[in-house]
């Protein structure tokens, strides 16, 4: 099986999955450029060891796509078993798309998530006919589907695929017990005995500032730790106006130093206004963390049963997001209850699984 998948960026969840998948096709990846706009460098590293990658000559256009004229030459040569373009988002997709349709060559969609919201039209109907063109649609699950469907997709060719970040081995076996919690907290000097967590780009989109507001009702001796980057002015006046103590801003860490904050912390919070996935909420249980999460969160939609691995919450609610904070914060049981929940739900959302489904998937579609 002869596979050529486009996507913007060399992302380190994507590299892993291609290494994987690469190791049951004949893989080719091409990228529209090395990295985003907003990410940090390090966040690049990373070795293409199982399939030929290729970056793809352009103008970068925003900050994670490029319109790279060059995409269509390897289109052209029509040797692939499938072809997979990862969303329809950046002028290169849309360019590749629209050049298969043309010459009537089918071709796979991959969307790793996707929110239906109001909007004009024009708006929708450019959408509809990119999505709408492909053959068959890789899908992270129900909303992914209906968002997908919304825009002409057939729903009886939208097949689910497990999303990941993390290999197997890397999701622990065990929740870590509170003794080994406070050592952690220790090491990275944090002296608060509880420790709500956050993990994203410090943008308004990820609602930090709602944390933040929240923040002062938490109870005694509680950390507030939010890692991705420098505070902001916005972050740093709502600190000053509620004279918060115990607050953590922390830039961008490797994987393995970020490890360190997800078994030290409690509990993980999330109160995007808007994302398409969140593969936060997947690493924040695979450390075996309960999840509190806006219901804008598809991952969230997907992974969290309320009242079992954690909540999802309205953002209009924010009452009730502290509440229920404070409540996994002092009830220790339930906290624990619910932190050896979530590492069952996302056991099987390794990327090893991730390429079975794919393979899987294709094969069925060549019958």
């Amino acid at each position: 099986m002869k596979i050529l998948f486009l996507t913007n960026i060399p992302s380190p969840y994507r590299v892993k999955f291609f290494n994987e998948l690469g190791k049951k096709c004949d893989l080719t990846v091409l990228y529209e450029r090395k990295q985003a706009e907003n990410r940090d460098k390090s966040w690049n590293n990373y070795c293409a060891c199982n399939y030929k990658e290729i970056f793809l000559k352009g103008k970068i256009v925003g900050e994670e796509g490029a319109i790279c004229v060059e995409v269509l030459r390897y289109l052209k040569k029509r040797k692939y078993t499938h072809i997979i373009i990862c969303g329809y988002g950046t002028p290169t997709s849309k360019l590749a798309i629209l050049w298969l349709k043309i010459h009537y060559i089918p071709f796979i969609m991959n969307v790793d998530g996707g929110l239906i919201k109001e909007e004009k039209r024009i708006k929708y109907m450019v959408k509809r006919f990119f999505i709408q063109s492909a053959v068959l649609w890789f899908s992270t699950g129900e909303k992914t589907t209906e968002f997908l469907v919304h825009y002409g997709a057939d729903k009886k060719r939208c097949y689910k695929y497990l999303f990941s970040s993390f290999m197997k081995g890397e999701i622990l076996d065990k929740v870590v017990s509170e003794e080994e919690k406070l050592v952690l907290k220790e090491n990275l000097h944090i002296k608060e005995k509880k420790m709500v967590l956050s993990v994203g780009q410090f943008i308004y989109r990820k609602g930090f500032d709602i944390l933040l507001r929240i923040a002062k009702d938490f109870p005694e001796n509680t950390a507030t730790v939010i890692i991705g980057g420098e505070p902001t002015k916005e972050y740093l006046s709502i600190v000053e106006k509620y004279k918060l103590k115990h607050i953590y801003f922390i830039g961008f860490k490797e994987k393995e130093e970020l490890a360190k904050y997800y078994m030290a912390a409690d509990v993980f919070v999330f109160p995007t206004r808007e994302d398409i996935w969140g593969l936060v909420i997947n690493e924040a249980m695979s450390y075996g963390l309960p999840v509190i999460v806006s219901k804008q969160c598809v991952a969230g939609a997907e992974l969290i049963e309320s009242g079992r691995c954690g909540y999802q919450i309205t953002l209009e609610n924010q009452r009730l997001l502290l509440e229920k904070t404070k409540e996994l914060l002092l009830d220790n049981r339930l906290r624990r209850k619910m932190a050896e929940e979530s590492l069952k739900k996302i056991k099987n959302y390794s990327i090893e699984n991730m390429a079975e489904d794919y393979i899987k998937i294709l094969t069925d579609y060549i019958k």
